[in-house]
């Protein structure tokens, strides 16, 4: 019979996977320390060494009995250099490099940029950064067959390290043929959430949409300063977004980076949608047992912002210490919302609600919860869309999300505060009430005679239209 594990913080963590922690006994090790999504890197591996993976995560799953997430976090539009001749070279300040079609090696006075879009939009004064940052070459001369450019900050640039144009907007899509090959794969072996890499435009989401459907749940990765300036219209038309600090802070100066940070969060916030935040969380840990104080600071920053996320990335998925970080993230998170001034920012942050029944029922279960100090809200829903609604109030209260959909409760993984689980399905709100209450009765969350808070749609079986809340007394 498999064991109840039931978390006791509010946000949750994404760990991503890779060689230091792929195996069957450590994906079961991440998972019991914390870990409640998994994050699979189509920029790296093979569609079948991914398939392995899946298939280790949902044997996990089966014996733990708690649904677990899967992220598919495509690699996107990727632009890359060409390669060396003898590897690498070391530009110099004032020195000037040549960017062409040409697929033959490169060297020290020009290399490959396979990108013609790139010769499009850039122009005399543009400037490109490779190698995250590293290398900083400004356009002198533009032709659709090659650039020139000048070095104004050199250093050495090795084969195929990364491009970035601040301030332009590429006319590329954001799925490139490898994205919809990798997209189809993740759907056929039932990824929960798909990661759009380097979203610029809404046009980029509504894309993939017309792909997913309604298999997935769709999350942005907003690493492109494009999508700051329509962050509403992706909002609206994503399930979920990432604030990718990594490319983030490449693109737009680092002071920024915080600042840009909270706002997202803000904007998902209003939008009810769940927000992640990723890139160099726990950095040190990829080779040290202990984060730096900096590090643990900067996931309860996160924390207090309102993410409904933290992710790892090489930390788990290369690190030495894959386990013990995200025991440590389990830990400072834990230790952060046991904070008293944290409710109090969390109520300060609260967003209005929309002026819909759902929208409504959802701000009053909360208020109903708090004031009758009831021990959890308790959401019935097919889509999900109902306990991310619920999220998006921050009770101080555990939120139940009951789903007779797997895969909606593998989905809500991710969502702040919910612990998903799967109900039988439910056809009048009676039936609705008792089993609420057998399942947190069940799972530890109230002992008889304790009350809970119970919201549904009704008429059952279909999906929205959250318009009842019923309290309810533990039998």
């Amino acid at each position: 019979m498999a064991e109840a594990i039931r978390r006791r913080r509010r946000v949750k963590i994404v760990a991503t996977i890779g060689p230091a922690s792929s195996s069957p006994e450590r994906l079961e090790e991440l998972f019991r320390a914390g870990a409640d999504v998994f994050r699979l890197n189509f920029s790296h591996g093979a569609q079948e060494g991914h398939a392995e993976v899946i298939q280790r995560i949902r044997k996990v799953e089966k014996k733990t009995g708690r649904p677990i997430g899967i992220l598919a976090d495509l690699q996107g539009p990727k632009l890359r250099v060409g390669r060396f001749a003898g590897g690498a070279v070391v530009l110099q300040w004032g020195r000037t490099l040549r960017l062409d079609l040409q697929e033959r090696p490169g060297d020290g006075q020009r290399v490959q940029l396979p990108h013609p879009e790139i010769m499009t939009a850039a122009s005399p004064g543009s400037v490109l950064l490779l190698d995250d940052g590293r290398v900083r070459l400004e356009v002198t001369r533009q032709t659709p067959e090659f650039l020139d450019t000048r070095v104004i900050a050199g250093g050495r640039l090795s084969d195929h390290k990364g491009v970035n144009l601040p301030g332009l907007t590429l006319p590329i899509p954001a799925l490139t043929k490898k994205d919809r090959s990798d997209l189809a794969f993740a759907l056929e072996h039932g990824c929960d959430w798909i990661g759009l890499s380097f979203v610029q435009r809404p046009e980029d989401v509504s894309e993939a949409r017309e792909l997913v459907g309604d298999r997935a749940f769709i999350l942005s990765k907003i690493e492109k300063p494009g999508a700051l300036a329509s962050i509403d219209e992706v909002l609206r038309l994503s399930d979920a977004i990432m604030v990718a600090r990594g490319d983030l802070g490449v693109e737009l100066p680092a002071e920024d980076v915080p600042l840009i940070q909270k706002r997202l969060i803000r904007a998902a916030h209003r939008y009810g949608r769940p927000v992640v935040v990723a890139t160099q969380m726990m950095e040190s840990m990829i080779e040290n047992p202990t984060p730096t104080r900096a590090e643990a600071s900067d996931v309860a920053t996160a924390v207090f912002d309102g993410a409904d996320a933290v992710m790892l990335s090489a930390e788990s998925a290369t690190g030495k210490y894959p386990v013990e970080t995200v025991r440590m993230m389990d830990r400072i998170i834990a230790r952060t919302e046991d904070d008293d001034d944290l409710k109090a920012a969390r109520a300060a942050m609260r967003p209005t609600p929309e002026k819909s029944a759902g929208d409504a029922i959802c701000a009053a279960a909360r208020q109903v919860a708090e004031t009758i100090d009831a021990k959890a809200v308790t959401a019935f829903s097919l889509s999900g869309r109902t306990a991310m609604r619920i999220a998006r109030e921050r009770p101080d209260v555990p939120i139940l999300g009951l789903t007779p959909s797997l895969d909606t409760a593998r989905r809500l993984a991710l969502v702040w505060g919910v612990h998903a689980l799967t109900s039988e399905t439910a056809h009048t709100m009676t039936e609705t009430v008792a089993q609420a209450a057998a399942l947190a009765l069940k799972s530890g969350f109230a002992k008889r005679r304790e009350e809970i808070v119970v919201i549904a749609g009704v008429p059952f079986g279909r999906s929205g239209g959250t318009n009842s809340l019923r309290v309810a007394q533990v039998t």
